[in-house]
């Protein structure tokens, strides 16, 4: 039987049950159903002694379709995993570097998912600019004068923090705003932090589309997140602002280009969220798969093919390899 910790968001610990919204959720209740003995704990939960890496985890269990986590924390060494899924939500943190450099410390043997030097080294919204064929026009500055160049250039604009999820402390900003520079001072902190400036892309007046990414390939399932109560931007996890988002061959063919980098990076799982072919961003850290919705547009059990796709990773040392080179 092989050892699994999921190190989960707090928010998910403290509410641990079968959530059908959550990802993390789904894949525990998977790998628990295929006999992986699986725990979780917390980013805050991991420690070092000496140059042996540890954590305080919880086991996990499946019972009447729902799961269930333990009362007793138990202290265990990180090198008794097989793999463990590195996935706390952002913000990115010190807390979440720190937890990173732990996982320094682990044994080579142990598979990480996402690689944990990739959560520390790589910023979701600046890897686009990895790939420039497929990224929209933006900027990374947190000065005003740069960022009202930018507006008056592309004449909308969106500005967004560089260390943040779910659509938190996203603007849009058009040249005739009444606002402009009290939106560029809150953006940036008063000309302190650094945001990512792109161009309004009009695709999103349709929703922009969850592609998944696993294990080097983009799947053949997707969703569109449709805006929500009036806002230009999908920020409500609701049945009603998720519809079928239909691959084009386009959009297929990103996989292609993105692999051969991601997964050199030690990326196996990713969401790239993209608006009229263009990725605005890949999401490495706690990427949202939507499974749930997923399952009911396609009719298909989608917690079971990424479980098929990461368990080939897991038991395959040498396919992972091969998938780097």
């Amino acid at each position: 039987m092989k050892n699994v910790l999921f190190i989960i968001d707090e928010v998910e610990y403290k509410y641990f049950e079968f959530n059908l919204l959550v990802t993390d959720f789904w894949l525990i209740k998977t790998f628990l159903e295929e006999g992986y003995k699986v725990d979780i704990t917390t980013k805050h939960e991991l420690f070092l002694d000496g140059n042996k890496p540890f954590s305080f985890v919880y086991s996990a269990s499946v019972k009447n379709n729902n799961i269930f986590k333990s009362d007793e924390r138990i202290k265990n060494c990180l090198n008794n995993y097989d793999v463990i899924f590195t996935r706390p939500d952002p913000p990115v943190d010190i807390d979440f570097i720190n937890a990173t450099y732990v996982l320094d410390y682990l044994d080579e043997k142990v598979f990480c998912i996402n690689s944990y030097r990739a959560l520390r080294d790589i910023n979701e919204k600046l890897y686009i600019n990895r790939f420039p064929s497929l990224a929209p026009k933006n900027i990374v500055t947190s000065d005003e004068k740069l960022i009202k160049e930018f507006l008056f250039q592309n004449d909308e604009i969106i500005i967004k923090p560089l260390n943040k999820c779910f659509s938190s402390g996203v603007f849009y900003l058009n040249s005739k705003d009444k606002n402009i520079n009290a939106i560029i001072s809150s953006a940036t902190d008063n000309g302190k932090t650094k945001v990512m400036v792109q161009e309004y892309l009009k695709g999103i007046e349709k929703g922009d589309k969850r592609l998944i990414f696993i294990s080097g390939e983009i799947m053949d399932y997707a969703v569109t997140k449709v805006a929500t109560n009036n806002d230009f931007k999908f920020n409500e996890h609701k049945k009603e602002n998720l519809i079928l988002g239909n691959l084009t061959p386009k959009q297929k063919e990103m996989g292609k280009i993105i692999s051969k980098t991601l997964l050199k990076d030690g990326v196996y799982m990713a969401g790239l969220d993209v608006i009229d072919d263009k990725i605005i961003e890949i999401n490495i850290t706690s990427p949202c798969f939507f499974i749930n919705e997923i399952n009911s547009l396609y009719n298909v059990n989608f917690e079971k093919i990424i479980f098929q796709k990461i368990e080939k990773l897991i038991e395959n040392k040498e396919e992972r390899r091969l998938l780097k080179c």
